[in-house]
């Protein structure tokens, strides 16, 4: 099979087992360290994308992506204003919403939640309805007065399915004859939903007839629609297109107002993640330097007797290129195999090992999500640092003078 002359020379040479002990030591460490990196690199993203992806389901799927309301008042034509809604790019279903700060109190503990009133005909298979554990979502429209917690939530308060809590609003106040006091009313637990997040200790809801009573709203009380989306990170475009639409009189507001902080923390932890690992294939990369400088060093008569054979000084630097470029090959491969060997199988070998990084009574696996755009992104960003690591050698080789180094032959 043909073979450029320099790239024959070059692979040669990174197969010759004549090369001095040090030379061997710091070649071999180069492609262990790139193969430690690269898998590391691949794990650690898979896992951070799990986590990040975990959070995108768990909290934006209960947490109105956007939700749209009027200047003032409740919504009278909320019903036409929904249909319209839900033939927008991106929206799949579009829900009427109440919301407002209240506190809940048991027996023996009071906390603040965010009390949401909905409408459980129309939430059909949103994520709240899919994570309940006793109960239904529907249960609020079968009983009068009907609440339905977080899991964690009903476990601070010490309450189950079947007990009563009282639901008080501190923004919400009337006169009586002991003067201004908040408007409260009790509440029977029907159902609890657990979605391992925080929104389990936050969020309480109740059918939105009950909510517009306790708000002292006229008719059904909607004054907001909460729009479901395809993708929660959609919720920019979608709140751009409905602006085109001459909706002056209408207010937007998106999840990234009241979680957008905690997924840019998410973001910026991936990030530095990336950044702290790449430097160590980095710092493995350029130890090919090092190796390649010694072999010039090493090889010089060899080199000026090719040049002065014809050889010129661009195959010089394509030989050495070869062959720094199959010791970075040699540790992206195998750290890609490892690396994804690894992360496949991480949860198994936690659960072997006995660790639980979450925490916790019971054995948790990590959320991972292997994305093969994520592996090759990483590959080669692994053999473009491989690449620069043997340009400044390969030029060093080119620079020999034949008959400086032939003279003392």
């Amino acid at each position: 099979m043909f073979q450029p002359v320099s790239m024959f020379i070059g692979l040669r040479y990174s197969g010759s087992r004549h090369r001095t002990g040090f030379v061997s030591f710091i070649t071999f460490f180069s492609i262990v360290g790139i193969l430690l990196g690269v898998s590391s690199l691949i794990t650690v993203v898979a896992v951070m994308n799990g986590f990040e992806s975990q959070l995108k389901k768990s909290i934006l799927g209960i947490v109105p992506q956007v939700v749209v309301s009027q200047d003032k008042g409740t919504m009278d034509n909320w019903q036409a204003l929904r249909e319209k809604l839900e033939t927008s790019p991106h929206v799949i279903n579009v829900t009427p919403l109440i919301e407002e700060q209240a506190l809940i109190q048991s027996r023996t503990q009071l906390q603040g939640v965010q009390l949401q009133g909905v409408m459980p005909d129309l939430e059909g298979d949103s994520m709240m309805a899919i994570h309940m554990t006793y109960g239904t979502l529907s249960s609020l429209s079968q009983a009068p007065y009907s609440i339905v917690l977080g899991q964690s939530l009903a476990y601070k308060l010490n309450v189950s399915v079947g007990d009563e809590v009282r639901l008080i609003l501190p923004n919400k106040t009337f006169f009586t004859p002991m003067g201004r006091v908040p408007v409260e009313r009790s509440f029977s637990v029907s159902g609890l939903f657990n979605t391992g997040s925080q929104v389990d200790d936050a969020m309480v809801y109740i059918h939105s007839n009950y909510a517009a009573k306790l708000l002292r709203r006229p008719g059904q009380g909607i004054d907001k629609l909460r729009l479901y989306l395809d993708d929660a990170f959609n919720a920019t475009i979608v709140v751009n297109h409905l602006k085109k639409q001459n909706n002056q009189y209408l207010t937007f507001t998106t999840w990234k107002e009241s979680q957008g902080s905690l997924f840019s923390a998410v973001s910026m932890e991936k990030k530095m993640m990336w950044f702290m690992l790449s430097l160590i294939i980095a710092v493995a990369a350029f130890n090919i330097v090092s190796a390649l400088v010694m072999v010039v060093i090493e090889k010089q008569g060899e080199i000026a007797i090719l040049q002065t054979l014809g050889l010129s000084r661009g195959s010089v630097i394509k030989i050495f290129i070869t062959q720094g470029m199959v010791n970075g090959l040699l540790g992206v491969m195998l750290g890609a195999f490892f690396g994804v060997l690894f992360t496949l199988n991480l949860n198994s070998i936690l659960a072997f090992l006995g660790v639980n990084l979450l925490g916790g009574m019971t054995m948790q696996q990590l959320p991972i999500q292997l994305e093969a755009s994520k592996v090759i992104i990483i590959m080669l960003s692994a053999l473009s640092m491989s690449f620069l690591a043997t340009l400044y050698p390969a030029f060093k080789a080119s620079k020999t003078q034949p008959a400086e180094v032939l003279r003392n032959e």
